[in-house]
């Protein structure tokens, strides 16, 4: 269980304290300042207090505490696993085009609805798999000022509406093409063995643990479907 952490009193007979941080899983940033990578990690180093900076009797007890983990939070190397056991293909901008023209794929685009609105391939659907932070628990006050602290006042969380929305819209034998922004990747590199998780690759990893079929994967994100100018309508 992840937590962070506040002082509170407590008696003690220990003249000196060692405390640390436990540290905690965050929600990916707003796209504008990362790219989907998911979750992210903040952290503070080990510290020494004396007894002098310290007073007598204080100690370290949670103050937040985050709800268990969730499929999407899952480890990138379990997902990816599971996506490479149901043959989850990784296509480029190109063939999705012509896939989504020849074969009645859609284009499921889990990007911000803001962004989604701006500019998308035409007949893609828009399913956001994080949204901005609602809630205001103490878990979310501790997360929004992790956010702040990064100077990012827009802090995402996971849509816990994801799926139930995904299930309105496309059946499970719909012939699906997931995309985000940067796409992330499967394919194994030097610099990174397990490939890159993503947004997409997330979303992904949850339609066929949702028994989804027929699922493709945008390889290079709706950033290079932009780049190479192919088709885009925009809602304003």
């Amino acid at each position: 269980m992840a937590t962070l952490p506040s002082i509170t009193l407590s008696p003690s007979s220990s003249s000196s304290l060692q405390p640390y941080y436990i540290y905690s899983s965050l929600p990916t940033f707003s796209p504008k300042h990362t790219l989907d990578h998911h979750p992210c990690w903040f952290r503070s180093p080990r510290q020494r207090l004396s007894s002098k900076s310290v007073p007598r009797g204080l100690r370290i007890r949670s103050a937040a505490t985050k709800t268990a983990k969730t499929p999407a939070e899952e480890d990138w190397k379990i997902k990816r696993e599971y996506l490479l056991q149901k043959k989850v293909r990784s296509v480029d901008v190109k063939e999705a085009l012509r896939l989504q023209k020849e074969n009645n794929f859609v284009i499921l685009d889990v990007r911000p609805e803001a962004e989604f609105k701006e500019a998308h391939p035409p007949g893609a659907i828009n399913v956001q798999i994080y949204r901005l932070i609602k809630e205001w628990t103490a878990w979310d006050i501790a997360r929004r000022a992790a956010f702040a602290f990064f100077g990012i006042f827009s802090g995402t969380e996971e849509n816990p509406e994801f799926m139930k929305t995904v299930e309105s819209k496309l059946d499970r034998e719909a012939k699906i093409i997931v995309a985000c922004s940067s796409g992330g990747t499967m394919k194994p590199t030097q610099s990174l063995p397990e490939g890159q998780q993503s947004r997409s690759l997330i979303a992904a990893y949850l339609l066929v643990l949702n028994g989804y079929t027929h699922v493709f994967h945008l390889e290079g994100g709706l950033y290079t479907w932009f780049k190479e100018d192919l088709p885009t309508v925009s809602e304003e």
